[in-house]
């Protein structure tokens, strides 16, 4: 029987999670940076 480590298993599971993730362009980054902004904007009025 073949026994595979856990190291090799979380490996394996980790490289399926990646390929199944979408590849972002950098729209998403300005998506985050924006998102970003908006946030601290609004904290800096409520205080």
């Amino acid at each position: 029987m073949n026994r595979e480590t856990r190291q090799e298993r979380r490996e394996r599971r980790q490289r399926k999670r990646r390929e199944r993730m979408p590849q972002h362009g950098k729209s998403l980054a300005r998506v985050y940076r924006d998102a970003i902004l908006k946030r601290l904007k609004g904290k800096t009025k409520s205080e």
